[in-house]
């Protein structure tokens, strides 16, 4: 780069620093937090009415549409009409869910005793159990994105819920980091698996696996490329770049993820892996050119085009590592008051870190980009993350102890049926097939914009299709799911 170029990055990032008014306050990270209550609070109305009413079991047209209503347009709701009074919203849910606590329990049919095979005393439990508490984080993360990559193209959602620019955060950048990290939650079962088989994989067969793995994303990352560009889709190019795209991130992941489980065995923590690559990255950052490069040099060559895309995603990369920690705790079979206390404690660790990376007084005084995906980036989805599963474990733990009580029969066949009838339809649909799943929710998004005026519509219609969409995406969801299709890419 010439010293003329050079110059006019710096002065372009000097200005860029003299203009800069933090968007991390300490109200915006609360409004995140109202909003992204009111899934917690919807899960919790579905409890009480299945814990005290079994309102869901038979699942029949009216169970649908209360569970419809309750994890997905409950959410709609929160980031549309309700997203100046989230608090009024999650109120209501809750005094709906004491109310109905209240209400006699209803007994269900007791099952005649059988006397148990030799198959049930003798089966070990899964030490790998599906949780319900994981799959309704996951299903809910799967829907509030879902929703929010249309409802972002419509005036009725708030222009502050949108992916910023250069500094702060919002609930779309919230989100995009909530993708990567429960991608990095389930990416924890296979080691945990190999591990209790005893086996070690060799790097090539990792590396292998890790790229057969990332094929099909990499193939989608090119498609939207090539639709974008070729049907003149609106885009922001400070987002990812010219060419780089979401699809392209997920597609990298399993591959550098293979080379840093060699880094294991000498940082035996993938927690602690995530700290050190996030603290790497943000030296690189503050001490080189990097950060200036990133905001303000000129897109000459494929690098300088896709610049946010290829260095966001080592900060995506501490993302997932964090994601696979807290997969390493929550995945196993384990006590559950154990459980909920290292959830706890991860829980403040990761909370008071992304306090000292961003306090002005007693920290470091970072400010947050979801651009750069920098060092107060990834702490803030992990403290995110952390506390949404903390929630819906004790949800679990409060309405349905049968799924953690030793006392419980734990035959498979029996542990299944508990599970079942303890996990929303919609949202056990969204978690399995999450992947097809937000991919029908783009392609139906990008249907929508090329056949409506989005930012010219009203309010009410702006509603009708949203409502529309939502209903399009979890019939999508749930009919694979009743036909018992998993779709894996």
């Amino acid at each position: 780069m010439s010293r003329a170029a050079e110059a006019a990055m710096a002065a372009s990032y000097k200005a860029l620093k003299e203009d800069f008014v933090s968007n991390l306050t300490g109200g915006e990270i609360g409004e995140i937090n109202y909003v992204t209550a009111v899934a917690p609070a919807a899960v919790v109305l579905w409890s009480v009415l299945q814990s005290r009413q079994s309102f869901f079991k038979p699942y029949t047209p009216l169970a649908f549409a209360v569970d419809f209503l309750l994890n997905v347009a409950a959410i709609l709701l929160a980031t549309t009409l309700y997203a100046k009074s989230p608090i009024l919203l999650n109120t209501s849910l809750l005094a709906l869910g004491a109310l109905v606590y209240v209400l006699p329990k209803q007994t269900p049919p007791k099952k005649a005793k059988l006397p148990p095979s030799k198959q049930t005393k003798d089966a070990e439990p899964n030490p790998l159990p599906k949780k319900q508490f994981l799959t309704t984080y996951r299903g809910s993360m799967m829907v509030i994105t879902s929703i929010a990559i249309l409802a972002v193209d419509f005036k009725i959602f708030p222009r502050r819920f949108a992916k910023v620019e250069n500094w702060g955060t919002s609930l779309m950048d919230v989100g995009v980091g909530s993708f990567v990290f429960s991608a990095g939650v389930v990416a924890a079962r296979p080691i945990l698996k190999e591990k209790l088989a005893g086996k070690s994989t060799s790097l090539s067969t990792r590396l292998y696996r890790s790229i057969r793995h990332s094929l099909p994303l990499l193939v989608l990352g090119l498609i939207r490329l090539y639709s974008v560009k070729g049907l003149d889709y609106a885009e922001h190019v400070t987002e990812y770049g010219v060419h780089w795209n979401f699809f392209f991130t997920l597609g990298f992941l399993p591959p550098f993820l293979a080379l840093f489980q060699s880094a294991f065995e000498y940082v035996p923590s993938y927690a602690g892996l995530a700290i050190l690559l996030g603290i790497a990255y943000q030296a690189a950052l503050e001490f080189t050119s990097l950060k200036a490069f990133i905001l303000t040099a000129p897109r000459t060559n494929l690098l300088s085009q896709n610049r946010e895309g290829i260095f966001s995603f080592f900060g995506y990369l501490a993302v997932f590592l964090a994601g696979q920690s807290t997969g390493m705790v929550v995945i196993p079979r384990t006590q559950r008051k154990n459980l909920l206390l290292t959830l706890a404690a991860w829980s403040g660790v990761w909370i008071l870190l992304f306090a000292f990376s961003t306090s002005y007084k007693y920290g470091l005084s970072l400010s947050v980009s979801r651009r750069l995906a920098n060092l107060p980036y990834f702490l803030w989805i992990a403290a995110f993350n952390s506390t949404q599963i903390l929630a819906f474990c004790l949800v679990e733990t409060l309405f349905f102890p049968a799924l953690h009580n030793k006392s419980t029969p734990s035959s498979p066949k029996e542990e299944e049926e508990v599970y079942k009838a303890s996990t929303s339809r919609v949202l056990e649909a969204f978690n399995r097939n999450g992947l097809f799943v937000f991919l029908a929710a783009n392609l139906l998004t990008g249907a929508v914009n090329l056949t409506v005026p989005t930012l010219h519509v009203s309010d009410l219609v702006a509603m009708g299709i949203l409502i529309g969409h939502a209903v399009v995406v979890t019939g999508l969801a749930v009919g694979l799911d009743i036909y018992d299709i998993s779709i894996k890419l």
